[in-house]
């Protein structure tokens, strides 16, 4: 055995990669191999693939596509005898009283009604399972074998569900546009501010608010995934972040937090409602964005700084 093999004491030391030969002999390491854009490309790719290829994923869009079918059915039903939708007093979603002359407002209506709850669960589970899920299932430990890094593995994961967040939004959408074109009639629409506009403006503003809408979970998403970081269950991951949810949404209903309110994630949610003004205000709708990317820049930086100091072992 030669001297380049052995130290000291004659004792083999660990054996890697090795390098070019350096000037005073000794070996040097092999460079790490960096991950080109192409190969995380690959990776966003697999990881959608793998996502929506999911019975619980099929699922959830399933739950999701079928409440605007129920509203608009529900509707159908209720003012067949010629009654107004929403009963006497006009209780019920938000647009449900204009759904009869307009199926238009059925998209509006379909998605007043899931953002509070449906959508966000249904994004809770997609984030809260993104790593725990991974840990859980003992796959953690070989998708970081690869030259992914955890700082990019988890930007994959966040934009996996933020593509979640668009597709089950814009599910609800064309859904409730099915339902609402098949049972209803399609025409102009007459805004919140008493103007009309016509039907190919009102499906731009239709595809505006479903964007908006896609846009408010983003919050979601990424409390999500730092809970999911904080675990190895993704069941309790999953079960965190809908718990968090729900109870943010109580708290911004008690007027004693009127104060704190306007910082809740969910506070603006409904503000897409403005998109159908004329002219659109855009006070409320621009806070919402802005809250929304605070929260992903906070949860996100807090699941970034947990996951690449956490020690894997599964």
């Amino acid at each position: 055995m030669s001297s380049a093999e052995t130290g000291s004491t004659g004792t083999v030391g660990p054996v890697g990669p090795v390098g070019p030969v350096g000037p005073t002999g000794g070996v040097h390491p092999a460079p790490a191999r960096t991950p080109s854009p192409w190969w995380s490309l690959g990776l966003l790719r697999s990881e959608l693939v793998t996502t929506f290829r999911r019975w619980r994923t099929l699922a959830l869009l399933g739950v999701l596509a079928a409440v605007p079918v129920l509203v608009g059915v529900a509707v159908k039903i209720e003012t067949g005898d010629g009654s107004s939708a929403g009963g006497a007093g006009g209780e019920g979603p938000a647009f449900i009283a204009q759904i009869t002359n307009n199926g238009l407002f059925l998209v509006f209506t379909a998605l007043a009604a899931t953002l509070p709850f449906f959508l966000p669960m249904a994004i809770g589970v997609i984030a809260g399972d993104a790593i725990a899920g991974e840990a859980n299932a003992g796959t953690l430990r070989y998708l970081l074998v690869a030259p992914a890094g955890r700082a990019r593995l988890l930007l994959v994961k966040y934009a996996t569900t933020a593509v979640f967040c668009l597709v089950a939004t814009l599910v609800v959408a064309a859904s409730a546009l099915a339902v609402g074109a098949l049972l209803f009639p399609l025409g102009d629409v007459t805004t919140i501010s008493g103007t009309r506009i016509g039907l190919a403006e009102g499906l731009g503003r239709a595809l505006l608010i479903a964007l908006v809408v896609a846009a408010s979970l983003l919050g979601v998403a990424a409390l999500g995934l730092f809970v999911s970081t904080m675990t190895n269950s993704g069941i309790a991951a999953m079960a965190t972040t809908v718990g968090l949810l729900i109870t943010v949404q109580i708290l911004d209903q008690l007027p004693q937090l009127d104060a704190l309110q306007p910082y809740f994630f969910s506070h603006y949610w409904l503000s897409f409602a403005d998109l159908l003004r004329d002219p659109v205000h855009w006070d409320d709708l621009l806070r919402n964005l802005g809250l929304q990317v605070v929260y992903a820049a906070v949860f996100g930086s807090a699941a970034w700084a947990r996951f690449t100091s956490r020690d894997v072992t599964a």
